[in-house]
């Protein structure tokens, strides 16, 4: 689970949110909306730790790993698509050059073998035997071919970058996925691929999309921010709108009403004032 505690941030004299307390619990995909400028992406990089409130604080479950879409896309120039994607898992990653680093040793010593035997068992734990082929897949199935895999990030197509981070977050099954805006640069058949990889992740999924479609394809919930409150809603985006529509029209026959018996008494009070 992740969840804000009493959020507060002031961002360039703009009250962005007010006194925010909300949980995300798994098995769960967010959708996040709101208007231009309500903090929609800023809320995400609260949660993730890139921007840090004035008050209030982020707590995830301990032992529970976190992946977010980066929207630098040339931050990993100088890796291969390949390392790119294996990078995701950071855990993984750092385990894999360590055991490594120990192999290339020339002075190989009983101390680094009983090392490198733990950083293997390690490395076994987290699917790291088949990490290589698990992010091939994934890179795959978002319209990567093969032979991009060990070209440089820098080398490669600039609309295909995206997809390797990506590709990215999503590898290593973390346990909490921030998306901001997934579905940019994405052609209908990699979309869907995206859709149904989400519809089955059994996780915390927040998204950030103007893409009602998307939404509506994967979305358990929706995270409302509006008037810098953040309200969480069951059903996807479609049932968000619908009721959303029918508590507006409720709302103003109400107001209709009080405006009604308001002018009906203001008359009335003319009235008196006319036979006194």
């Amino acid at each position: 689970m992740i969840s804000a505690r009493n959020i507060h941030p002031l961002l360039w004299q703009k009250r962005l949110f007010d006194e925010v307390n909300i949980n995300f619990t798994k098995g769960n995909c967010y959708g996040v909306i709101g208007a231009n400028g309500a903090g929609k992406s800023t809320f995400l990089k609260i949660l993730s730790g890139e921007i840090e409130p004035n008050k209030g604080t982020v707590e995830i479950t301990p032992g529970e790993r976190m992946a977010v879409l980066k929207q630098n896309h040339f931050e990993f120039d100088d890796q291969t698509v390949i390392n790119t994607v294996l990078m995701g898992h950071k855990k993984m990653w750092e385990v894999m050059q360590e055991k490594d680093a120990i192999y290339m040793k020339p002075d190989f010593s009983e101390e680094d073998g009983m090392r490198a035997g733990h950083l293997e068992a390690e490395y076994g734990e987290m699917g790291g035997y088949t990490s290589e082929s698990d992010a091939a897949s994934f890179l795959s199935g978002l319209g990567i071919k093969e032979e991009y895999l060990q070209s440089l990030m820098k080398d490669i197509p600039s609309n295909l970058k995206v997809r390797v981070l990506l590709a990215q977050a999503l590898f290593g099954n973390p346990d909490i996925l921030l998306l901001d805006e997934p579905t940019n640069g994405l052609d209908i058949e990699t979309i869907g691929w995206l859709e149904n990889f989400l519809a089955d992740y059994e996780n915390i999924v927040l998204v950030v999309s103007h893409d009602r479609h998307f939404l509506d394809s994967v979305c358990t919930h929706v995270a409302d921010v509006d008037r810098s409150k953040i309200k969480i809603f069951t059903g996807n985006y479609t049932f968000w709108y619908e009721s959303s529509q029918l508590m507006s029209k409720q709302l103003g026959d109400k107001n209709k009403k009080t405006e009604e018996k308001r002018q009906a008494l203001m008359d009335f009070i003319a009235f008196l004032g006319q036979c006194l």
